[in-house]
């Protein structure tokens, strides 16, 4: 998983992309402001940025210029506004802006555009200072996934058997309240395997209000640990 940094004046802004991207897997370091983004990027080098374009002190086109010019504009970085225009979206984007999240930024836009970056990082990364290529072998950061891990680099097919007993069987004499549940318990826990715990995907998955998947898989006895478990492994 990725290292990113989320760089926003908002309180509430930064704690919700730090929870989204915590469940995802990622290592999250938080700016309120370019000062503290400037001091996390002297740290260490992030994967990828999140960057909020209006900021009390410096904003984020002055501060993307200001990477740029450094020689410091070494990562991704996506800009964040609620307020921008087409045309500050565009000076962002050609002073170096991978992309443009506009607010409030939604679940699915924010994970394509994150998946995209480091994408983007990973190739970059392949490519050694000298100029030749990195083994081929060598995985991106964003390829990384539990499904590689788990597959070899295979794709998963769509009704494969994840659950420790192996092949899944379902006992169709039972009342249909307790066949329901069983396949429901069967449904998330394959779910939640082949996502590595995150809660925040298998919500977007199954169509359901993260809440509402929290009480769900409590009331059907489902151990939420055990995707997490099989993402520690795998990472």
């Amino acid at each position: 998983m990725a290292n990113i940094l989320v760089v926003d004046d908002e309180l509430g802004i930064r704690d919700l992309l730090s929870e989204i991207l915590n469940d995802e897997g990622h290592t999250v370091e938080l700016a309120e402001n370019a000062a503290q983004a400037r001091a996390a990027r002297q740290r260490a080098r992030p994967d990828l940025v999140l960057l909020d374009i209006w900021m009390p002190d410096t904003d984020g086109v002055t501060l993307l210029k200001e990477w740029r010019g450094t020689g410091l504009l070494t990562m991704p970085v996506i800009m964040m506004s609620g307020h921008a225009t087409i045309d500050t979206a565009v000076e962002a984007t050609r002073i170096g802006a991978q992309s443009f999240l506009e607010k409030p930024i939604t679940l699915q836009k924010l994970l394509k555009a994150v998946e995209q970056g480091l994408a983007r990082e990973g190739a970059g990364r392949k490519q050694a200072p000298d100029g030749i290529d990195a083994p081929a072998n060598t995985l991106a950061a964003a390829e990384l996934t539990v499904e590689v891990a788990m597959t070899g680099g295979h794709p998963l097919p769509s009704a494969v058997d994840l659950s420790p007993q192996g092949q899944q069987t379902f006992e169709l004499d039972k009342p249909l309240r307790d066949a329901r549940d069983a396949f429901e318990k069967a449904y998330f826990e394959f779910h939640l395997a082949k996502e590595g715990g995150s809660m925040t995907r298998v919500a977007e998955k199954t169509g359901l209000e993260r809440t509402h998947l929290y009480r769900k898989l409590k009331q059907l006895g489902v151990d939420l640990s055990r995707g997490r478990r099989g993402n520690a492994s795998a990472s």
